[in-house]
């Protein structure tokens, strides 16, 4: 049997016998993919590409029989979005996600790319991602026996690149898998987003250096669609195309093919397209077009965390540490951010169409922690540690628009300390609830007599004991002959409060533990050392400085609103209420 004759019954076998593999855990891919490293190793095992509709269909389905979560890391649309996106990837739907800022949108296209689309073979160095099967088996056989192909319909099956890579290399062409993850294209729409951008356009440096006609195939530089092709396309912020461009769209949504310029060739990227929106950009408003959204046949409606508890777990998990060492972020410190940005986001007074993004909550957190490295930490050399007196720097990271009125600076400055007086009492009064007995409270009332607490944000910087007194004239400093900020001496004088905040510590402790196992529960793992009480404190947990700096705040401020209110706060002194 001559070369050519063995090649054509290799290709034409390939082609119309099924699969001889083993299936790996994802759909249609041999189970020892990784080691089909050429042409000739994907012809011998019968290999057949499936669309990317099937491939998202298969593998969920695959998914959800082994009860695997695809959307790990999503967090608070287990009822809500995930089921919706479920029943569209089964029906074979292309995307609309429609929600505000900070929803999770194009982390959803992420995920269902990387979990749920199956590894594809491609000719290595192909720009398009070709994958050598899917050409017609005469063009393949053409190919492999050295020579070109006669091209009978205007159809793109592989790019130029790849016909000489196979032409040059035969059967031992080199053959590169894709996971999800590369095949996922991002695109932000904007203004300078052009027609060519998206379906390609001549090249007039390949006209130039190959001497090609202008209307020639090999002059053609692939677009974004076919640069996803195989894959899934994310168009953020749809809207912002023009009327023009999105009409490009709607070839490939509804007969999945495109065709560009005066080319004789149209294109089949076989691409899955998932476009995100904001609700106040929606087809109601004209900033898509009806046909568009129309052939976009699932449109998923996304939105804020519902529950305290959710959008603290978001936060642990996307916040940027940095790497940092010594650093212990308490539960009731990061649930106290997460209030304060909730109840902007649902405020009367706050431009609703506009949102208020998770991210803020996020970027607020980074700056408390680094705050706190400024304040005290990095001069002093002690633990990280956020309190309720780092909070006023959150200002820099509160993104947000009024709306009922003037969204100035001053007015913005205002309603944020509003805001955050308000939550730091939520906080407390649902920390120490059901923590005190009546005569704690008394106790507590009876030793605050003649006395005062100062806090502060930097406690080790020392000054004389003149400097500290109250409106009422006494004070630690002048109790305990020191002159000393620091909490722990201001608590010699306060036995107890310094028994009661023992239990405070304890359960600080024991929120810290819950949420390590709730966020466990979520499948989240990063982080997790920065909320983990065991392992953190060398010393007593009762003379750490900075532990019970952030505790006394928690009690001190719960202290003025108990039931009855025991202290005042006077700038930063706390005295007893009479």
């Amino acid at each position: 049997m001559s070369r050519a004759d063995s090649i054509l019954k290799l290709v034409k076998t390939s082609y119309s016998t099924s699969p001889t593999f083993k299936q790996a855990t994802f759909f249609g891919v041999p189970h020892n993919y990784k080691d089909i490293k050429t042409l000739g190793d994907l012809l011998e095992i019968n290999y057949k590409y499936q669309p990317v509709k099937n491939q998202l269909r298969q593998n969920l389905i695959s998914k959800i029989k082994n009860n695997e979560n695809p959307f790990v890391g999503i967090i608070g649309f287990d009822d809500t979005v995930i089921p919706a996106i479920k029943r569209a990837l089964l029906a074979g739907h292309d995307i609309l996600f429609v929600g505000h800022i900070g929803q999770g949108k194009t982390k959803l296209a992420e995920l269902i790319s990387e979990n749920l689309l199956s590894p594809i073979p491609i000719v290595e160095g192909t720009l398009t991602n070709d994958i050598p099967t899917e050409m017609p088996y005469t063009h393949l056989v053409d190919l492999l026996n050295g020579n070109s192909i006669d091209k009978m319909l205007p159809e793109f099956y592989v790019s130029k690149d790849c016909e000489e890579l196979i032409k040059n290399n035969g059967l031992d062409t080199k053959i590169k898998w894709l996971d999800g993850k590369q095949r996922y294209r991002y695109i932000l729409a904007t203004p300078d987003i052009s027609v060519k951008d998206l379906v390609g356009q001549i090249d007039v440096v390949k006209i130039i250096k190959k001497g090609i006609e202008v209307f020639d195939i090999d002059s053609y530089s692939p677009g974004y669609l076919l640069q996803a092709r195989y894959g899934i396309l994310c168009l953020d912020e749809l809207p912002v195309l023009d009327p023009r461009k999105q009409v490009t769209l709607l070839s490939v949504l509804q007969e999945g093919r495109f065709t560009t310029g005066a080319y004789p060739v149209f294109f089949k990227p076989d691409v899955k397209i998932i476009a995100t929106a904001n609700p106040i950009d929606y087809t109601h408003s004209g900033k898509i077009i009806e046909p568009l959204a129309d052939r976009l046949k699932s449109h998923i409606e996304t939105h804020y965390p519902n529950t305290i508890d959710d959008e603290t777990l978001i936060l642990v998990q996307e916040m940027d540490m940095l790497n940092r060492d010594q650093t212990f972020l308490p539960i009731f410190m990061l649930k106290t951010i997460t209030r304060i940005f909730q109840k902007i986001r649902n405020h009367p007074d706050i431009n609703s169409d506009r949102g208020v993004s998770v991210r803020s909550t996020i970027h607020s957190l980074e700056a408390i922690v680094g705050e706190v490295e400024r304040a005290r930490s990095l001069v002093n050399n002690v633990k990280t540690i956020p309190r309720f007196s780092d909070l006023q720097c959150i200002f820099q990271s509160s993104k947000f628009e009024l709306d009922e009125i003037e969204d100035t600076t001053e007015n913005k400055t205002i309603f944020l300390n509003n805001i955050i007086n308000e939550v730091i009492q939520e906080t407390c009064l649902h920390f120490f609830n059901e923590f005190f007995k009546p005569q704690d409270l008394i106790s507590i009332k009876n030793e605050f007599r003649n006395k005062s607490f100062i806090v502060v944000q930097n406690q080790y910087k020392r000054t004389s004991a003149q400097s500290v007194s109250t409106a009422e004239g006494t004070n630690f400093a002048k109790e305990s002959k020191t002159g000393s900020y620091l909490y722990t001496d201001q608590l010699r004088h306060l036995p107890v409060i310094s028994k009661t905040l023992r239990g405070v510590i304890a359960k600080i402790r024991q929120e810290q533990d819950y949420f390590v196992q709730k966020a466990r529960q979520n499948e989240i793992d990063k982080n997790l050392q920065y909320i983990q009480f065991e392992g953190v404190w060398k010393d007593k947990e009762d003379s750490n400085e900075e532990l019970l700096a952030t505790s006394s705040e928690l009690l001190f401020e719960y202290l003025r609103f108990s039931s009855p209110p025991i202290l005042d706060k006077r700038e930063d002194t706390f005295e007893i209420r009479e």
